[in-house]
């Protein structure tokens, strides 16, 4: 069997989570079970090479991880013809910089989401990497989550029915720093307008690609935004004002007909099954997905409850929803798709999730800033051409 090297470029991967999803549980991952297998043939083994700006937290990490190669000089990476992935994980204001460069010297282009803060400015690195002929594409990650593809399953088998509403939860309590004893979670900049931060930007390009790949695609959005904690405490111990969104409450038509809900909080103590669940109802029976769990309960063993708060509740709720088994071996969600676009780049493998499609989100991100400060209803358009 044929094993075929393939460079990759990852850039400003000492985050949380370029370091733990992305290097140590993805492209590591993929070299300790021996590469990509495709087909009988060929093997496709990713060789990374870490760029940054910090030479200290570079070294670092690659000493943890075993990395030999890493570099402060973009450049010469990006010059060595032998690398032929771009990736980064860097700061959302940043991404336009670094995938022009790479764009340049014919890199194929794979970044984290969000591609940008602004709809022109994510759809301009779409065009770029179309007009330059590079295969492209932006993580999302939560369609390959364990609990999604058993939805999926049962969706594909017809289980529900017409879908007819989703309402998703989604978020935790995030420390302010106050504390020394507990520590913020995540890093200031989440929480700063000008540093690309809220969560509005964050969480509804997740919520575009999960709603158009697994209910309908995205017509119509209304969203509500808050900043229920004015104020935090940094990483150097200096309190700062919360100028971005910590919480963000949308409703979301589809197509179809489908009507989704989601709230996604940084300021939510969780009483769920998991930091994310999502509900879905159907003519003939729903589910709860979760992260990794997924429970259903069909028409025929749905309870006839009756409407009398004189009383203890008879039914117990919970007790009538089975869950679902695991049918199968599912692996780390960024691995998979990593997985998927190194044999788009290797052997042109299908792979729809491009950055165009990473526009998408911003696209969505951007109105339900706009719906929040105009209090109406706004349309998702088609993106141009």
């Amino acid at each position: 069997m044929q094993t075929r090297r393939i460079g990759i470029i990852m850039n400003g991967v000492t985050g949380r989570m370029g370091t733990n999803q992305h290097l140590i549980r993805s492209i590591l991952a993929i070299r300790q079970q021996g590469g990509v297998k495709v087909g009988e043939d060929l093997r496709l083994m990713p060789d990374p090479i870490l760029t940054g700006r910090n030479a200290d937290k570079l070294q670092a990490l690659a000493e943890r991880t075993g990395v030999t190669r890493y570099t402060t000089d973009l450049d010469a990476a990006l010059a060595n013809p032998d690398d032929e992935i771009f990736f980064d994980a860097s700061g959302t204001l940043q991404r336009a910089e670094f995938v022009a460069r790479a764009v340049k010297a014919k890199k194929a282009i794979y970044c984290e989401k969000p591609t940008a803060v602004k709809a022109d400015d994510a759809l301009h690195l779409a065009r770029l990497c179309e007009s330059a002929g590079v295969k492209n594409g932006v993580v999302q990650d939560k369609l390959w989550l364990t609990g999604l593809r058993k939805f999926r399953v049962l969706r594909d088998q017809g289980f529900f029915g017409k879908i007819l509403s989703v309402r998703g939860e989604f978020g935790y309590w995030v420390f302010t720093g106050e504390d020394a004893d507990q520590p913020a979670q995540r890093p200031s900049w989440n929480y700063r307008q000008a540093d690309g931060g809220g969560i509005i930007v964050d969480m509804l390009c997740h919520w575009r690609y999960v709603i158009d790949n697994l209910f309908g695609k995205v017509k119509a959005v209304s969203c509500l935004g808050a900043t229920h904690l004015p104020q935090r405490i940094d990483e150097r111990g200096n309190r700062y004002d919360c100028t971005a969104d910590d919480s963000c409450y949308a409703t979301f038509e589809c197509d179809n007909g489908v009507i989704c809900q989601f709230n996604s909080s940084w300021t939510v103590r969780v009483r769920r099954d998991d930091l994310l669940t999502m509900q879905v109802d159907g003519t003939h029976g729903s589910a709860v997905v979760g992260l990794r769990k997924c429970w259903v309960q069909s028409l025929g063993t749905t309870p006839r409850p009756v409407w009398n708060p004189d009383i203890e509740q008879p039914i117990q709720f919970f007790n009538g929803w089975q869950e679902v088994p695991d049918c199968t071996t599912y692996d780390n969600a960024f691995k998979i798709q990593w997985e998927e676009f190194l044999k788009h780049v290797a052997v042109d493998a299908p792979f729809p999730y491009t950055l165009r499609e990473g526009a998408k989100g911003v696209q969505l991100a951007e109105l339900g800033l706009q719906s929040w400060a105009q209090r109406r209803w706004l349309n998702v358009e088609e993106l141009p051409a």
